[in-house]
């Protein structure tokens, strides 16, 4: 398409990760013209935007659309990232998706006069009805304003380390010990580096109990359906892996294999980071967080009568290490030898292309369920969208259906609207100058008779 063309279509999706090719599958389903425009391949940030040794958190029965499974790969295993994409990549062929790779979408605006949106991008523009903005949760890279950028250690975001081999030599500090935090001070640590980790607030679940992984147990306990976070846990991190064929993050495991643990990185001054005197709280919370999990799983064996096996050192948490017990709360990094830091903090959205009124005073989108408050525009792949599963694969999937159950519905008001005017022309004087015959039935149907046979909401 050249810089010239518009092309109208019913919805434009922009992004081509797992959101927008399941927002495609549901809108195909009911026949609405559509576009994925993706800057660059399907998704891009599972290849490019994670560390190489990346795996899935859940296994690959759970985290998958329920139209495809991943060929070749034991269900209880741990897709690596390539895999994962690669799977996305399969999903939108075997849907026959029409994905608009390379283009990126420099602005949306609302028509002037006209319903409907203007969208700009780098390879020519569209008129749509509708825009989806299915770019995720992982946009922008959160790094708090705590080193400054001319401070000599070195840092980056976790979405931007690869591997050890990447970083100068030295040991690491590594800020943030939710999912990749943990998984990237391990392999840190096993590569020979010495590590100091940051531990705040956070879930620890068991990657498995008594032969069920966590996925299953929160399925079945139907916490994967739990419409919001419990009140002070909005922002706090899960702790899982599904490294090393998954196992469940046990940190006084990684203290004991060499990792120092530390409490929140809370202020930098001169070369010296000062932590929070939190760490053995944090712990503890994880441990509750554990241990309550595992007695809701036994009670809901013992309610059903399930044949599991019983687990009982799942529950053996082991003596607190030396950094827990005697917290390091200082740390000059130079005579430490820390020459990195690894900041896994996070990202923050960033919707500078979506130019309407849709978002609140710290740029989040003001949506319920993913329909925001501006019409004509929704949003897809926001962790607790609509459930505690939203940002999972499984859990964006039945969002995106939602989401085009919302716009067929918009389609029903826009047919009746159409097919009313259509009606009222047809029964204008100067159509109606040859009268039918007294007995007749009319020919042109009323405005609520074109609106039965027209909309797919009135059928």
């Amino acid at each position: 398409m050249s810089s010239h063309e518009i092309d109208e279509v019913d919805v434009v999706v922009v992004g081509a990760g797992q959101a927008g090719i399941a927002m495609s599958e549901h809108l195909g389903a009911r026949g609405i013209s559509h576009v994925v425009l993706e800057r660059d391949r399907i998704a891009e940030r599972w290849r490019t935007g994670r560390w190489d040794s990346l795996v899935a958190n859940g296994p690959a029965w759970h985290d998958r659309f329920p139209g495809l499974e991943f060929e070749g790969l034991s269900p209880d295993s741990f897709a690596a990232k390539d895999r994962v994409a690669d799977y996305f990549a399969e999903y939108a062929r075997q849907i026959d998706a029409p994905v608009r790779t390379g283009v990126e979408v420099r602005s949306v605006r609302r028509r002037e006069g006209a319903p409907g949106f203007e969208v700009q991008t780098t390879d020519g523009d569209y008129l749509a009805r509708f825009v989806v903005a299915a770019t995720g949760p992982f946009q922008k890279p959160v790094i708090p304003d705590l080193v400054p950028a001319g401070s000599p250690v070195h840092q980056l975001h976790s979405s931007g380390y690869r591997n050890p081999g990447q970083l100068p030599a030295g040991g690491v500090l590594v800020i943030g010990a939710g999912s990749s935090g943990v998984q990237i001070a391990d392999e840190l640590r096993a590569s020979g580096r010495q590590v100091h980790l940051a531990v705040g607030p956070h879930d620890r679940p068991p990657r498995a109990y008594r032969d069920r992984d966590f996925c299953w147990w929160l399925g079945v306990l139907g916490k994967w359906d739990a419409a919001a976070p419990a009140a002070g846990a909005e922002h706090v991190t899960i702790a899982v892996s599904g490294a090393h064929g998954g196992h469940t993050v046990d940190f006084r495991k990684l203290a004991a294999d060499g990792i120092t643990l530390v409490g929140r990185a809370a202020a930098y001054d001169d070369g010296v980071m000062r932590f929070a005197p939190d760490l053995a709280a944090n712990i503890a919370r994880g441990d509750a967080n554990l241990l309550s999990l595992l007695d809701e799983a036994d009670a809901y064996v013992e309610r059903n009568g399930l044949d599991l096996p019983e687990e009982p050192e799942a529950r053996v948490l082991g003596p607190d290490p030396a950094c827990v017990t005697d917290p390091v709360l200082e740390l000059d990094l130079a005579a430490a030898g820390i020459t990195s830091i690894v900041w896994a903090t996070g990202f923050a959205v960033d919707y500078g292309w979506l130019e309407v009124d849709a978002f609140d005073e710290r740029g989040r989108p003001r949506h319920q369920r993913g329909v925001s408050v501006e019409p004509g525009v929704y949003f897809l792949g926001l962790p607790w969208q609509s459930r505690r599963g939203s940002s999972f694969i499984w859990g964006v999937w039945h969002d995106a259906k939602y989401l085009a159950d919302q716009i067929g519905i918009q389609q029903s008001y826009r047919a009746y609207d159409e097919a009313a005017a259509n009606a009222a022309v047809a029964a204008s004087p100067i159509e109606a100058a040859a009268p039918a015959e007294p007995d007749a039935a009319p020919e042109t149907p009323t405005p609520a008779e074109a609106a039965l046979t027209t909309s797919g909401a009135l059928r």
